[in-house]
């Protein structure tokens, strides 16, 4: 190995635990190490504790520790924030995504049903309505929990390494709990994503699904209008 090679090889490795050190809102992680990923929580996590004096933790976990119920880590690492404290969780091992909270009024700043739900928008959980629910209650609890910004993400299936997927969906999520609670405090984050450019991906997905929607339509009356010929 030359001399250069050694030298970037010792840069980048103190660059690296300089970052990690200096973590605060990722609080703990077993599974991505990667710089960029790094700073982009600690930039958006300090922006929002400025603004609103909530601190959003994100842990990535590779598995609870051992001899430990989820219940119990909950616990045990609420206790170590003395301040308003959210907690984005993820546990890859254990198959487990929580959100926690140090004070239970921090729940009024954010959706944490809607950020966990499986169901990525209102056009998806419509559509998921039509085929599945039984009841107006059903399509009433689709509509209600939908626009999941984790899950989603998640249940994508990738070829090769899944720390892209870990990494995006957990920013996605981490990304929506700090602009919740950025509007609900009625600030702005700089560093967040403004509404209007939710927009394009809105209109992609409904008429994504609205195609979908539609050659259902026409795949059911096909499938009855046959039916009743036969009938005859």
């Amino acid at each position: 190995m030359s001399k250069l090679t050694r030298g970037l090889l010792a840069l980048s490795i103190i660059i690296f635990f300089q970052v990690e050190a200096s973590a605060e809102y990722l609080y703990k992680d077993d599974i991505i190490h990667n710089p960029k990923f790094t700073k982009n929580i600690e930039v958006l996590g300090s922006e929002l504790f400025e603004k609103t004096g909530i601190a959003l933790k994100l842990v990535m976990l590779e598995e609870l520790p051992k001899k430990q119920t989820l219940q119990e880590y909950e616990t045990d690492l609420l206790s170590e924030f003395s301040q308003p404290t959210i907690v984005l969780m993820f546990s890859q091992l254990d198959k487990n995504v929580n959100i926690w909270v140090t004070d239970p009024v921090l729940y009024k700043y954010f959706n944490k049903k809607q950020v966990l739900s499986p169901v990525a928008s209102p056009v998806q959980a419509f559509f998921i309505s039509v085929l599945f629910a039984r009841s107006w209650d059903d399509i009433k609890e689709l509509m209600s929990s939908s626009g999941g910004t984790i899950l989603p993400l998640l249940g994508n299936k990738v070829k090769g390494s899944q720390l892209g997927k870990y990494s995006a969906a957990m920013f996605n999520g981490y990304l929506d709990i700090s602009m919740q609670v950025a509007d609900a405090k009625d600030v702005v984050l700089k560093n967040g994503v403004s509404k209007s450019s939710e927009y394009p991906l809105l209109i992609v997905k409904t008429l994504f699904y609205g195609f979908i929607l539609y050659a259902l339509f026409l795949y059911l009356r096909g499938k009855f209008s046959k039916r009743g010929k036969n009938d005859e």
